[in-house]
């Protein structure tokens, strides 16, 4: 009979070695399509500019004229939070954008518009101030006291120039 070799005990057969033919060829086939693929980004072959004849048929838009506008500054104000050995001061600058046929209602109110401001920012906690996102919400309350005050559709925004801690 044929002699059958049987593995003698305590002897572990040795594993076999996997063949690393095809881990060569993807790392071969990456560098290629790799490089290929930088190639044509590179040469403008694909995402690359436009050219002018596929342009030529698109109408270029004309810049659309902006809206009417007139700014309105406000006197800066420098308010003392806190009291006792901790006080602090804000000191807060801005403009108020308006409609221009209403900018110079809104100048002759400006005196009530800063007493609505310094009343607010007093009342306001200190934690609140210090939070990063709190600007918004300050920005949008504020602006709402400054519409009240000056009358609906006068006043579009609230543009802060200045709004620092010392």
């Amino acid at each position: 009979m044929a002699d059958v070799e049987e593995p003698i005990e305590g002897e572990e057969e040795a594993p076999k070695k996997k063949s690393k033919k095809g881990l060569l060829i993807g790392v071969v086939l990456a560098l290629l399509l790799g490089g290929g693929g930088f190639f044509a980004v590179y040469s403008g072959l694909i995402l690359g500019p436009a050219t002018e004849t596929a342009n030529a048929d698109v109408p270029v838009e004309e810049a659309v004229d902006l809206p009417p506008v007139a700014f309105v500054e406000i006197d800066p104000l420098v308010i003392s939070l806190g009291n006792g050995v901790s006080s602090r001061h804000l000191r807060f600058r801005a403009s108020l954008e308006v409609e221009p046929q209403y900018q110079e209602d809104v100048t002759k109110l400006v005196p009530r518009v800063l007493d609505v401001l310094n009343s607010y920012l007093r009342a306001v906690e200190m934690r609140d101030i210090e939070d990063p996102s709190a600007l918004l919400m300050l920005r949008a309350q504020m602006l709402r006291r400054i519409q009240l005050v000056t009358g609906e559709g006068r006043v579009r925004d609230l543009l802060i120039m200045e709004f620092v801690l010392n």
